[in-house]
C-alpha cells in the first residue's frame, strides 16, 4: 500500500487527473480519495508576468592573481 499526497484541480464537470509514480504497475487498483470540504485558497488569475527578482552585483575578484580559470591555461 502506498500513500500519495498531492493537490488536484477539480474541473467544473467534476474530473481530476492524477500522475502516479512510475513504480505503480499498470492495471486496476483500489484507491481511496479524501477531499476536504472547502477548497484551498485560490490565487487570483492574472495574465501579468511576475516581477523579476533583482540581485545586486557582488564583486569577488580572483582567487589568486596566478589562477585565471581560462581554457587556454
Amino acid at each position: 500500500m502506498k500513500a500519495i499526497t498531492t493537490i488536484a484541480t477539480v474541473t467544473t464537470d467534476g474530473k481530476i487527473t492524477l500522475q502516479l509514480p512510475p513504480d505503480i504497475p499498470a492495471g486496476e487498483h483500489q484507491i481511496v480519495v479524501v477531499i476536504d470540504e472547502k477548497p484551498l485558497v485560490e490565487k487570483p488569475q492574472t495574465k501579468d508576468k511576475p516581477t523579476p527578482l533583482k540581485f545586486s552585483a557582488y564583486p569577488v575578484g580572483l582567487v589568486s592573481e596566478t589562477v585565471t580559470f581560462r581554457r587556454e591555461d
